[in-house]
């Protein structure tokens, strides 16, 4: 037990603060980094089962399994701040009841880093309780245990490892990462052997891992084991009845093959996602977003053949997430805008401009007036207008276009200078200078609304 000292020192400059005294658990506000404090004497009636004064009546273990139901309570009911300050005091709790080197306290510390990250998403706070887990499991041999103590640890230790594997891929720690990922491969298979897990649950956390590693193996540029990885989910995925997971793995198998430049392996996959998505029944955002990842990678191709398809799908895609969040979602109008520069490509120019103007209305509405939205259709839309000769109205739909920019970004962005130019090049065309100097001399022959002002030096009448 040499290490004593240091692992208590670790704990004392954990982020939580966690008082160890039986009155500090449940009326003391604890710091847990960024969440939001829940504190027992502010509760609703729904989340306090006990009074104040029962609650210091109360002996600590009772206390602990009274906070430690509730968190699962909440968890259940997706109050998830307060369900983690709850969590808090459950490692309080313990450590008060069974002291520094337990293995209740390596748990409840792994319980509570999990939460961190299933929840929060919250990746620092889950490396740093799921490491002080992995600090006390040492502390537990393999062969001085018991055989369900040897189970209790090997599963906690299954679990500090995933949440670590969990914490540092969205940290973008893929090396830790990677190794984390592969001792909860590891130890797995270890507890299995012991008969503590059974063979669904070996398969869910296989295919937990598998996938996760693909994942990391991807985003290192190792394109081909990502691959081997998103076979081995497919293989723990066959006759399970699980859709959405078998659609999910196609799509990483779609993104794999599409970043390596294989677009006709790309489709392959995306269209066996598909075809899952439409057996489960219309609608639905799954069904929505394959689609749209199908029409972007048909429309990407270069045989002309695949145009076709790509507009149904499309159209698919458009009509599901019509019905399933609405045509003012921004999720409806960004599938939209990916659309219509389809249409802009195939030479659809009359349809295109068209959804675009009838988009306008709600992107003003979901963005706002001044949005970057609403200045790129404003753009898309006068860039077709040059093409087609109407000067004019382009170089009306421009100059609102510049407005916008010009406040978005300022005079000197290099958007907002482009479009400027484009304004100034078609306000010299004949037809858009005859009709400003017709309005200049309009405005000059307008009687004068207020007292005639002058020229401070020439003294001339303006009106």
């Amino acid at each position: 037990m040499g290490d004593d000292n240091s692992l208590t020192k670790t704990r004392s400059t954990s982020t939580d603060a966690e008082e160890s005294s039986t009155e500090s658990i449940g009326s003391t506000n604890v710091a847990i980094g960024a969440s939001p404090v829940f504190d027992i004497d502010t509760a609703s009636p729904s989340q306090t089962w006990f009074t104040k004064k029962e609650s210091i009546m109360m002996p600590p273990a009772e206390k602990l399994n009274h906070f430690d139901s509730r968190a699962q309570a909440l968890a259940d009911n997706q109050q998830f701040d307060a369900c983690i300050q709850d969590l808090v005091r459950c490692v309080a709790l313990t450590r008060l009841v069974y002291g520094e080197e337990h293995l209740k306290l390596a748990q409840a510390h792994a319980k509570l880093a999990n939460a961190y990250l299933q929840f929060k998403g919250w990746g620092a706070q889950a490396l740093e309780h799921s490491s002080l887990a992995r600090e006390l499991l040492p502390l537990y041999s393999p062969i001085s245990t018991s055989t369900e103590d040897r189970i209790q640890v090997l599963t906690c230790l299954l679990g500090t490892h995933l949440t670590q594997g969990g914490a540092a891929l969205l940290t973008a720690n893929l090396k830790e990462a990677e190794c984390s990922y592969l001792n909860a491969e590891r130890i797995l298979e270890q507890l299995y052997q012991q008969a503590g897990i059974n063979q669904e649950e070996k398969i869910k956390t296989e295919l937990e891992i598998s996938t996760s590693l693909s994942r990391v193996c991807q985003r290192q540029g190792r394109p081909q084991e990502a691959l081997v990885r998103c076979e081995k989910s497919l293989q723990l995925l066959e006759g399970r009845g699980k859709p959405e997971e078998t659609t999910s793995v196609y799509k990483d198998m779609a993104a794999i093959e599409q970043s390596r430049g294989r677009l006709d392996q790309a489709i392959e996959h995306l269209s066996k996602a598909h075809a899952i998505a439409v057996s489960q029944g219309p609608g639905g955002l799954d069904r929505a977003h394959i689609s749209h990842s199908l029409a972007l990678a048909l429309s990407s191709a270069a045989e002309q053949h695949h145009n076709d398809s790509a507009a149904q799908h499309f159209e698919e895609s458009l009509c599901a997430y019509r019905s399933s969040l609405g045509s003012q979602d921004a999720t409806f109008l960004t599938v939209q805008d990916d659309f219509c520069h389809f249409l802009l490509l195939n030479r659809q120019k009359e349809r295109c401009v068209e959804i675009q103007r009838s988009s306008l209305a709600p992107k003003r509405s979901t963005f706002g007036d001044l949005s970057a939205e609403v200045a790129d259709t404003l753009q898309l839309i006068g860039g077709v207008e040059m093409t087609q000769g109407r000067i004019k109205q382009a170089h009306r739909t421009m100059g609102k276009c510049l407005e916008i920019q010009s406040i978005l970004y300022g005079p000197q962005h290099k958007k907002t200078k482009a479009t400027q130019k484009t304004v100034d090049m078609l306000a010299r065309a004949p037809v858009v200078a005859e009709r400003r100097s017709r309005q200049g001399h309009e405005e000059t022959k307008r009687p004068c609304a207020g007292p005639p002002c002058f020229d401070k030096e020439e003294g001339s009448h303006h009106p």
